[in-house]
C-alpha cells in the first residue's frame, strides 16, 4: 500500500502500516501480516459460510502479548477474533467485521500433567494430537476425550464449542471435562477461573466455588480469549474393542441405546446410517466401544451388553454384525479417519453438517428428515450420532458432501442445512456450534429473560463489542 494511504474503517482512521508496526512491536514483525494472501486464508473456513477477510493476522507467543494486542485493539476500537485451527465448519472464526485474527498456534505448550489428580494444563493453542502423543509417551495410563476432528484441532477451541469425543458417553461434553481456565478479558486483564484462581492446582473449574466458566465456554471468543485450559484426564485401559448392533428401523434405536447405556459398560456409543456402500443401505448401525485391563474385563462388559439386547435379538428387531479386522482397525482409530473419507465422496472438497443436540428419542424423526432432505435437494448424505452422557442426549449430524466447483450444489446444500436446523429446533433440539444465522434463530425463540441475561453478560464483559463481533449479539 502506498505510503500515506489511509484505510477508512468502522473502528477509526489510522495508517494500516502504523497499525501493523504497532502489532509487530508486540509479537515481532515475522508474526504479523496484512498481506492479501494471509488475509484471504484467514477469512474463511472449510464450510459454507461466506468469507470475510480480516485486516491483520497476528501469532502471539505469550499471554502478555495477547494482553497487549487486546489492549491495543481496545484503544483503536479494532475487532479481535481468536482462532484455534479453524475447524468448526460453521464460520465461528470468520472475522465478520474485519479486524485482527489472533492465531493461537504458537502457544502450544503442555505446561503440566498431574498424574495422581488426573488433569493436564495446556496453552490455548495446544492441539489434541499433541496432548494425545504426550500422554502416550509419558503417561500411558492416562487419556482424555479425543474428538473425531483432525489432530490439529486445538483443545481450547474444542471445549469452547462444547465438543464431543471418545469419553463423551461417559462424562458429557468435552467442556464438562474442563478443570480450569485462564482468560484474557476484553479489557486486556488476565483472569483465572476455578481452583487455579486460589492455588497452583487445576482440579476444578468451579465447584465448590461459583462456576464462572460458563461466561466463556460456548461464547466462541465473544467474551475473552482462552490462554490456558485445565483438562480432566481419565484412566486409559490396556485393551479396547468395538461391536456393531444393527437394526433396520430408526424407531428401535432409542430403545437399544437405553438398554446399552443402562449397563454402564460402554465407553462410547456412535450411530451411523448411509446409503452407500450398499452393505450399509437401509440399516442403522449402533457402534459400541468398551475397554478393559484384560480379556476377562472385556468379555464381562461384552456379555452384559449382549444380554441387555437379548429382547431385540429374540424379536428379530436387530442383531450384532460380524466385523472384519480391517473395519475393526478403522473403527478403533482415534481420531476417526473414516469421516474424512466421506467428506470428499463427491470429489469436490466440500463437507458440512448441522449437528443439533437432541433427546435420544428424537432420533427416528431426525433420521427420516435427513432422508427427506437428501431426496428433496438431490444430495449425498451421511447420518451420524453420538450419545452424550448416560443417554441424556445425543448429537445428530445432518451431513452432506458437495462439490465446491458446483455453485448450484452448494446452494442446495445451504438450503438443506438451513431446513435441518429449523426442523431440529422445532422438535426440541439445540444448535451445536451454531452459525450466525442459527444463533439469531435461537435468540429469537429463546426465553426473553435468558436472552436479556446473555446481553447483559456480553455488554459488561465487552462494552466496546470488539471480541469476535457478530457472535451471540442480542438485538434490542
Amino acid at each position: 500500500m502506498p505510503d500515506g494511504h489511509r484505510r477508512e474503517t468502522g473502528y477509526g482512521v489510522m495508517k494500516m502500516e502504523n497499525i501493523t508496526q504497532e502489532l509487530a512491536e508486540i509479537v515481532g514483525k515475522t508474526y504479523v501480516s496484512w498481506q492479501a494472501e494471509e488475509r484471504w486464508f484467514y477469512g474463511r473456513d472449510s464450510g459454507l459460510m461466506p468469507a470475510h477477510q480480516p485486516d491483520y493476522v497476528v501469532l502471539p507467543r505469550t499471554v502478555e502479548e495477547i494482553q497487549a494486542i487486546v489492549r491495543f485493539a481496545g484503544r483503536e476500537d479494532i475487532p479481535v477474533v481468536p482462532m484455534g485451527a479453524g475447524m468448526s465448519l460453521s464460520g465461528l472464526v470468520i472475522p465478520q467485521k474485519g479486524g485482527i485474527v489472533v492465531d493461537m498456534k504458537r502457544m502450544d505448550r503442555i505446561l503440566k500433567v498431574n498424574e495422581t489428580a488426573r488433569y493436564a494444563v495446556v496453552e490455548g493453542g495446544t492441539s489434541t494430537g499433541a496432548l494425545h502423543a504426550h500422554l502416550n509417551r509419558y503417561y500411558p495410563r492416562l487419556r482424555f476425550s479425543i474428538p473425531d476432528s483432525p489432530a490439529t484441532t486445538t483443545i481450547a477451541a474444542n471445549v469452547m464449542i462444547h465438543g464431543q469425543g471418545r469419553l463423551t458417553q461417559q462424562y458429557g461434553f468435552n467442556s464438562d471435562m474442563v478443570s480450569g481456565l485462564e482468560v484474557v478479558l476484553p479489557s486486556g486483564e488476565l483472569c483465572r477461573i476455578g481452583s487455579c484462581a486460589l492455588s497452583d492446582d487445576w482440579f476444578s473449574k468451579g465447584p465448590p466455588l461459583p462456576d464462572l466458566s460458563g461466561l466463556f465456554l460456548g461464547w466462541f471468543g465473544a467474551t475473552g480469549i482462552l490462554t490456558k485450559v485445565g483438562l480432566k484426564l481419565y484412566p486409559r485401559k490396556k485393551m479396547r474393542d468395538v461391536e456393531i448392533f444393527i437394526t433396520d428401523s430408526p424407531d428401535f434405536v432409542p430403545g437399544i441405546l437405553y438398554e446399552i447405556t443402562h449397563t454402564e459398560m460402554a465407553e462410547d456409543i456412535n450411530i451411523f446410517a448411509q446409503p452407500l456402500p450398499l452393505i450399509f443401505k437401509d440399516n442403522h448401525h449402533i457402534v459400541v466401544y468398551f475397554t478393559g485391563e484384560d480379556l476377562e474385563e472385556l468379555d464381562f462388559k461384552k456379555k452384559k451388553i449382549f444380554h441387555a439386547l437379548d429382547g431385540f435379538i429374540r424379536n428379530k428387531d436387530g442383531g450384532f454384525m460380524t466385523i472384519g479386522e480391517g473395519m475393526r482397525k478403522t473403527l478403533l482409530d482415534m481420531p476417526q479417519r473414516s469421516a474424512t473419507t466421506f467428506a470428499d465422496v463427491t470429489r469436490g472438497g466440500g463437507f458440512e453438517y448441522s449437528g443439533p443436540i437432541i433427546p435420544i428419542d428424537r432420533y427416528p424423526q431426525c433420521s427420516r428428515k435427513l432422508d427427506e432432505l437428501a431426496v428433496k435437494y438431490d444430495l449425498k448424505y451421511h447420518a451420524t450420532a453420538r450419545v452424550i452422557g448416560r443417554g441424556h442426549a445425543m448429537m445428530f449430524a445432518f451431513s452432506f458432501t458437495f462439490n465446491r466447483a458446483d455453485v448450484d450444489m452448494m446452494e442446495r446444500t445451504r438450503k438443506a442445512l438451513h431446513e435441518a436446523s429449523e426442523y431440529a429446533l422445532s422438535i426440541g433440539g439445540l444448535f451445536w456450534k451454531p452459525t450466525l444465522d442459527e444463533q439469531r434463530i435461537a435468540l429469537a425463540k429463546m426465553d426473553p429473560q435468558t436472552a436479556k441475561l446473555m446481553k447483559m453478560i456480553k455488554e459488561n464483559l465487552d462494552p466496546q463489542g470488539i471480541m469476535n463481533p457478530g457472535n451471540w449479539e442480542v438485538a434490542e
